[in-house]
């Protein structure tokens, strides 16, 4: 699959010619990741799902190839550790700055290709850029639409990015329900809780068709489409957004 990144983005040369080199190049699989992303997979995978996975569902709906964005709930660090580990394809997750300052997360984060983005820049171009880059070279995106970690376990109100994603590059969204790694180590612990079990709950993929104009409200209407389906897997409440039909196909 690949959509038409460089008029999305308007970048050209200096002839004014649209340049077919920048934006599918801005997110690149570097030779560190493509060696490190399996080696740290295959040591820390089965140390994660041996001490805190107990169930996993649905794994059979991670498409086999192509594009999409995995979308879940947010409780805690573990929540990337979790998935990371179950999931058999590579997952490219957006990630916070702070995770760069870390000197224990910040090799982590290098070796697996993570997406770093700077929470307080106004300018997100360089993130939507290497989010549709990675996705026109078929690989798949993870993003906590809370955009941060939940203070009590429950469902926060998300931002809308993940729809803006989905829709633009249409590709579709994977919901995933995360239970129980808030009692693994939430926000308020230093330390992970070695008796605490996590499930995953992997939903069908979502398809969102008919946006070819999308307004902001289409994107609200959307993202609460999917953090309600994702509420739903993860046992959970979701107390935004309203009832409305969305189109979906």
């Amino acid at each position: 699959m690949r959509f038409n990144l460089k008029r999305l983005f308007g970048i050209k040369d200096r002839e004014g010619k649209i340049d077919k080199e920048v934006v599918p190049l801005a997110y690149r699989e570097t030779g560190a990741v493509k060696i490190g992303y399996p080696v740290l997979r295959g040591l820390l995978g089965p140390l994660v799902k041996g001490i805190w996975i107990e169930e996993i569902e649905g794994l059979e709906n991670i498409p086999k190839e192509g594009p999409a964005i995995i979308a879940s709930n947010h409780q805690s660090y573990f929540d990337f550790l979790c998935f990371t580990a179950v999931c058999p394809r590579k997952v490219h997750y957006l990630a916070a700055e702070k995770f760069y300052k870390s000197n224990m997360w910040r090799p982590i984060m290098n070796l697996t290709g993570q997406i770093k983005v700077e929470r307080e820049s106004h300018d997100k171009t360089g993130v939507y850029e290497a989010v549709y880059s990675a996705l026109n070279q078929g690989m798949l995106i993870g993003i906590f639409p809370e955009g941060t970690r939940s203070g009590d376990g429950e469902i926060q109100k998300p931002f809308t990015g993940v729809a803006k994603f989905a829709l633009t590059a249409n590709v579709p969204i994977l919901p995933v329900g995360i239970i129980g790694t808030y009692d693994i180590m939430s926000r308020n612990n230093k330390r992970p809780n070695f008796r605490a079990k996590a499930k995953i709950k992997i939903g069908e993929p979502m398809y969102f068709t008919g946006y070819s104009n999308p307004t902001d409200n289409d994107y609200r209407l959307v993202t609460d489409t999917v953090m309600k389906r994702i509420a739903d897997l993860a046992g959970k409440q979701y107390k935004f957004g309203g009832d409305y039909e969305i189109k979906t196909g």
